[in-house]
């Protein structure tokens, strides 16, 4: 029996690293939005789960509950397509108070030139490391497909991610993550909707919905004044630990 009990608790982790994974630092459909050539962005991102499982997602892991993940994210754009970005550092404040920057990561995207209305398509790689309480494999990195439509009154988008750790104990297949956000002006500054994040498997086994991490957002983009800032409510489902997430995303108005 304890032989038994010491397999399980060596397998746990492998089999559930990706599917069962809390709320990353960032919580955002990537849209047809990029920096104009030679401006300085900065994004705040916060997110806190209000609600959910109180165990780690691994052994060694904190638990997503209670805690709040705050990560700046700065951007430069080289020209009118491809936008480099960091997200430094990726902090987070556990239930005891204690503050940490627990890693980094940078990215670059690609956004070709589109009209205003009408559809979009690019592409975004990032790369990173985070401390083990945050993932048991410290090296990751992930390929995402942006894609969608806009008019006046109506954004869809969408995006197809490929995430796969490049070091750690735990490698598998890359995993696929299906995200969507549907959103309708109310004004020419304010819009409301919907954002949905669906883990679909790996590519070994893709369409295991039921058994990812799924969350789906009541979202709402306005300005305060010179500040952009995206507010969402979310619901998490599936195996998702988290069950009930705040988040939001400050634009600061630096560039």
């Amino acid at each position: 029996m304890t032989r038994t009990c010491l397999m399980l608790a060596v397998l746990v982790p492998f089999v559930s690293a990706r599917p069962a994974s809390a709320a990353p630092e960032e919580v955002q459909v990537y849209t047809n939005d990029i920096n104009a050539p030679g401006q300085l962005g900065l994004e705040l991102h916060l997110n806190q789960v209000s609600a959910g499982d109180p165990a780690p997602d691994h052994i060694g892991g904190e638990s997503s509950l209670g805690r709040y993940r705050l990560t700046p994210e700065w951007s430069y754009s080289l020209n009118d397509q491809i936008e480099l970005g960091a997200y430094l550092p990726l902090t987070t404040l556990d239930r005891q108070g204690a503050l940490r920057a627990d890693g980094y990561k940078v990215r670059i995207k690609w956004l070709p030139a589109h009209p205003e209305t009408g559809f979009y398509y690019g592409l975004n790689y990032e790369v990173g490391w985070e401390d083990r309480h945050l993932d048991q494999n410290p090296w990751n990195n992930e390929v995402k497909v942006i894609g969608g439509w806009q008019n006046a009154r109506w954004l869809i988008g969408g995006n197809v991610n490929f995430d796969w750790a490049l070091r750690g104990p735990a490698i598998t297949a890359p995993e696929v993550e299906l995200d969507a956000k549907l959103a309708f002006k109310l004004s020419p500054m304010t819009q409301i909707g919907l954002e949905t994040y669906n883990g679909a498997g790996s590519t070994k086994d893709f369409g295991r919905v039921s058994r990812s991490v799924q969350a789906t957002y009541l979202a709402l983009d306005t300005k305060l004044g010179r500040w952009d800032l995206n507010f969402g409510l979310g619901k998490g489902y599936g195996t998702n630990p988290d069950h009930l997430i705040v988040k939001m995303i400050l634009g600061v108005p630096i560039g």
